[in-house]
């Protein structure tokens, strides 16, 4: 830019805000050519709240200042004070004792020093704040979560909750009058009950009880958690599993491939956020991202009109589980003679599509009052608003959050409600 910027306060990447003037001259030196700054010291970080309009509502993306904490009232409560922990990405936390229910403001992704420091001064604050001691703790059932790890480390009677589990009862929690639910949870990543990557499941039931009834033929990706920040592994597993010869323009491919091919380093994954992730890199070339979900964004935003849908064929598998065929979609993504927008608009609409085809072939054989969507890749309006047109036209009513985040920022809340659900006596520490 050829004139001045000014930012009001900065992070590295995926961290909570810096509040030290000490740190943030050192961290930030590579960014900033000068700092302003002010002699009262900064108590707790607090980032801007993030809210998008979808479907004609305000939707939380991030719990932020003003917003967080976020104070709720149950009907029930928990016999003693409780702390839920959330995942990994995009963290928040959750106390909740008597009926009263306090989520934190958005931490951040769990991966850095500062971001853990943060997370344990958040945990310490909220219970003097309240003077409120948990006695047990929620965690994800991933053992590699960081928030899962510190949690198996409190010596305090520990619950792990399935991932979409929790996402799935963080939407029940915000729509009580619902006791019958077919949630669609699509997300990036999240550890499912038989240890693979979860991410485009279908659950009916209720808090406590959900059952898995949907998914996606899982494919194979390369580099694991690699595959957030790197899409090109997503489309690489795509057209791998699909038959393709495709080497995108990227150091190691040809590496990748190989332990593709032997199944080394590979973990089979239904994930929709993979699927717009492998689209992205499909349509716009977007090999590599700064943040997770920049590819799916882009693409969004060049969605113009709606299309017509590539069918993804629905089968049972060995299981009983509803099986959606994301193989025909590689040949679209990556044909060259449509444009960028069409193939975007068709994707979108494919998606939408398939979510609907699962709800109707479910219907056959189970009862639901409402679909909810829940999820990270729920934020996508584009997809939202197609998905809630289509189910309208086969009269489905269908929930979406109100004030929780649809991405990990509400899994806390999910964990909670999840637990009140069956009031589970805790395991205690160690005998897991």
């Amino acid at each position: 830019m050829d004139r001045p910027l000014v930012a009001t306060s900065g992070n590295i990447s995926g961290e909570p805000v810096l509040t030290d003037n000490q740190e943030a001259t050192t961290r930030l030196a590579a960014i900033a050519d000068g700092f302003l700054h002010h002699n009262r010291p900064i108590v707790r970080p607090a980032d801007d709240p993030v809210i998008r309009s979808i479907a004609g509502q305000p939707r939380h993306i991030r719990l932020g200042r003003g917003i967080a904490p976020l104070e709720l009232d149950l009907p029930t409560g928990p016999a003693q004070p409780v702390l839920a922990v959330g995942g990994h990405m995009k963290d928040a936390v959750a106390l909740c004792w008597d009926k009263r229910l306090v989520i934190s403001p958005h931490i951040g992704d769990l991966d850095s020093p500062r971001s853990m420091d943060v997370f344990e001064h958040t945990i310490g604050d909220l219970q003097a704040l309240y003077e409120v001691q948990a006695q047990s703790i929620i965690c994800d059932l991933h053992p590699a979560y960081t928030s899962s790890r510190w949690a198996r480390q409190q010596n305090l009677p520990l619950l792990e909750v399935q991932h979409h589990h929790a996402h799935a009862s963080a939407l029940a929690g915000e729509h009580p009058d619902i006791h019958r639910w077919l949630v669609f949870t699509w997300d990036g990543v999240g550890m499912g009950n038989d240890g693979s990557l979860w991410g485009g499941e279908a659950l009916t039931g209720v808090p406590g009880d959900w059952q898995r009834k949907a998914s996606f033929r899982p494919f194979y990706l390369s580099g694991g958690n690699k595959a957030g920040r790197e899409p090109w592994r997503s489309a690489a597993a795509l057209m791998w599993g699909a038959g393709y010869d495709w080497l995108p323009p990227v150091n190691g491919v040809e590496l990748a491939r190989d332990g593709w091919r032997k199944r080394l380093n590979t973990h089979p994954s239904s994930a929709v956020g993979r699927l717009f992730d492998a689209a992205a890199a499909l349509v716009l070339d977007r090999t590599v991202a700064s943040f997770e979900g920049q590819g799916p964004m882009e693409l969004e935003s060049l969605t113009r009109q709606r299309a017509t849908p590539v069918s993804l064929p629905l089968a049972m598998d060995a299981n009983g589980i509803l099986r959606s065929d994301w193989s025909v979609l590689p040949a679209m993504l990556s044909d060259q003679v449509r444009s960028a927008a069409e193939r975007a608009d068709i994707f979108h609409e494919s998606m939408a599509q398939t979510l609907v085809d699962q709800a109707l072939g479910i219907q056959k054989t189970t009862a639901f009052e409402a679909v909810g969507l829940s999820g990270g890749v729920f934020q996508n309006r584009r997809l939202t608003e197609i998905v809630l047109e289509l189910l309208e036209q086969h009269d489905i009513p269908v929930r979406l959050h109100r004030q929780i985040p649809a991405n990990d920022g509400g899994l806390c809340f999910g964990q909670i409600i999840e637990y009140l659900a069956t009031q589970q006596t805790f395991v205690e520490h160690g005998s897991r």
